[in-house]
């Protein structure tokens, strides 16, 4: 169903199509409703935060196709000006038969649509710089990265995100064991995907994970941590990996759901993604 937020009527207004790979804690959806919701109302505050402000438009396609979802077509994103992928219990390096799909709609519309923008949090990271030909898999450690995070920035990610001076970091909220273990470059994505001159950055990293994230002026911006989870979804996020046997150090689990409450910056990132649809060259 199409969401709108148009702050005012000369306020340049973004179309994202929401890509859902999962779905959220029953609780979690009888409150805030699937996580195309939960984004789009997540990137409406933004928009209002943003100055000038941006207004957002979105709809959402659940491509679970072993749950009931399918993928789209490629048509269906001709009136769009980008898409998200969220997060997911799935593995991004699985060959699920959905996610080969998925991949496969991906580089079609990559290649076809070089004004179109890229966006993926947690497994959408994942599988986008697994398009790319990024390395995918679980954490050397095989340990979990979970709950409130500080993220060092690279001098990318400080102009990214606008930081001055000292402040060089920024916290979200982290829940995943899987991460990009090898960064794509463009000879990993190939000719047909990118220019060989074409820089993927990496705009932050922990000492868990080192790719917290990737960007490509005015073409793609990942993020392994989560922009829109409050404290109730971060608990329940828990909860479920814990139910389902994914997360088995439930005295790491209770410590990360001890930090559901702190304030973290998902505003601010998805402010600056925001800006990857207006010539963020310069970081405008």
């Amino acid at each position: 169903m199409d969401q709108t937020y148009n702050p005012t009527p000369s306020a340049p207004v973004i179309r994202l199509m929401v890509l859902e790979t999962d779905k959220p804690h029953p609780d979690t959806h009888s409150e805030r409703g699937t996580f195309g919701k939960i984004v789009h109302e997540h990137f409406a505050t933004a928009g209002r935060a943003h100055k000038p402000p941006v207004g957002v438009e979105t709809d959402q396609v659940f491509v679970v196709s072993e749950q009931g979802g399918r993928i789209p077509s490629l048509e269906e994103f001709d009136s769009f000006d980008g898409l998200l992928i969220t997060g997911s219990l799935y593995d991004a390096h699985g060959d699920d038969e959905w996610i080969l799909q998925l991949l496969e709609l991906l580089k079609t519309l990559w290649i076809k649509r070089a004004d179109f923008r890229f966006l993926g949090v947690c497994f959408g990271h994942q599988l986008l710089a697994r398009l790319l030909g990024g390395s995918i898999g679980p954490a050397p450690s095989q340990d979990w990265e979970l709950g409130h995070c500080r993220i060092a920035l690279t001098p990318v990610g400080q102009r990214l995100f606008r930081t001055r001076g000292d402040d060089n970091h920024v916290y979200l909220h982290q829940m995943h064991q899987d991460q990009v273990k090898i960064a794509p470059t463009a000879a990993s994505a190939g000719p047909d995907m990118l220019p060989q001159d074409t820089e993927i950055a990496v705009w932050g990293h922990t000492d868990h994970t080192p790719v917290q994230g990737l960007y490509i002026p005015n073409r793609l911006f990942t993020t392994q941590a989560h922009l829109a989870f409050d404290e109730d979804m971060v608990k329940r996020q828990i909860q479920i990996r814990v139910e389902k046997g994914a997360i088995s150090d439930l005295e790491h689990a209770d410590r990360a759901a001890e930090t559901a409450d702190l304030e973290h910056d998902g505003v601010e990132v998805a402010k600056a993604i925001l800006r990857l649809f207006m010539d963020d060259e310069e970081g405008q």
